[in-house]
């Protein structure tokens, strides 16, 4: 089994790669490989609505999205993970979510039954719009959404701020537990 985050955040290993780190350590724990995305490195242009996918790929190809697509769909659990920029996801995030909206519903069920997540890094406010718009994607792609104990948002502005909020960690440590659990669950039938 493989579970991939991707990082939406336009820093590298910041707080929001702490948080699905976080969950990676949980899943690690129970034999569950690991694959860490960060859009950061990778360029992601935005949706055209040309409605022109087909082949589970976008007709943009000069960027890394079919290849980030590619392993979304070969992999059996997805976390998405976004900081809170104006109340809502990256521009990163958002073209993932834009562009792999419009493949998916021109190639129906490449990612439906896989275990999914949402993680947010909020310095304040904003991180329910933020983890609605995740959730609503994994949602819509009939995927499995694994809970915890508290929504899956931490606070912290500063790069490692976010390892002061104990709860939220806690809760990062939980969800990770519920996905390992839940993936186990589907695989072993």
């Amino acid at each position: 089994m493989k579970v991939l985050g991707i990082n939406g955040s336009a820093r590298k290993d910041g707080n929001t790669a702490i948080l699905i780190k976080t969950v990676f350590d949980e899943l690690m724990k129970e034999g569950i490989e690991t694959e860490l995305i960060q859009l950061s490195e990778n360029r992601i242009e935005g949706c055209r609505a040309c409605h022109k996918n087909k082949d589970k790929q976008c007709v943009i190809t000069d960027d890394f999205f079919n290849e980030c697509l590619a392993k979304m769909i070969a992999s059996d659990g997805i976390i998405l993970g976004s900081p809170v920029y104006s109340a809502g996801v990256t521009s990163q995030m958002k073209a993932l979510v834009d562009r792999a909206s419009m493949v998916l519903a021109g190639n129906k069920g490449l990612l439906k039954h896989k275990v999914g997540a949402s993680v947010i890094a909020a310095r304040r406010g904003g991180a329910i719009s933020a983890f609605d718009t995740l959730n609503n994607f994994l949602y819509s792609k009939e995927m499995i959404l694994t809970g915890s104990s508290y929504w899956n948002m931490v606070y912290g502005n500063a790069i490692g701020e976010v390892e002061q909020d104990k709860e939220g960690i806690e809760n990062m440590k939980n969800l990770g537990q519920n996905m390992a659990w839940i993936l186990k669950k589907i695989h072993s039938s």
